[in-house]
């Protein structure tokens, strides 16, 4: 089971990057106003999103202990950033403080993940 779980732990971890590599590919049109969603970004989100729902019955299923209120909020950030990133993909600009909050909700969904 620690395979199966470090395979996904993993894929995870790429879903990361992929969102917030995106985001911060973006950081330079970010000061011009001129930033827009990469489609990594969306892809990253989902991937996020599957394989943390895989990982946590995982978890369940190995008997190990999960904080239901810690997984409970990461979802609900991930679909607010999930909801925004599908929301703009098609737009040539995305107003800056709107994708400045899909920026910050990255970052505290790691800092939640990685300090909690």
């Amino acid at each position: 089971m620690d395979v199966l779980i470090g395979i996904f732990l993993g894929f995870h971890f790429i879903g990361i990057a992929a969102l917030l590599g995106g985001f911060l590919y973006q950081m330079g049109a970010l000061r011009t106003g001129a930033a827009r969603v990469q489609p990594g970004m969306l892809h990253g989100a989902l991937t996020m999103l599957v394989t943390g729902v895989i990982l946590v019955g995982l978890r369940e299923a190995d008997d190990a202990d999960v904080n239901n209120l810690k997984v409970g909020i990461k979802l609900v950030i991930l679909v607010a950033i999930l909801a925004l990133v599908y929301l703009k993909r098609d737009e040539e600009k995305v107003p800056t403080p709107l994708f400045g909050t899909i920026g910050l909700l990255t970052l505290t969904n790691i800092f939640i993940a990685t300090v909690w």
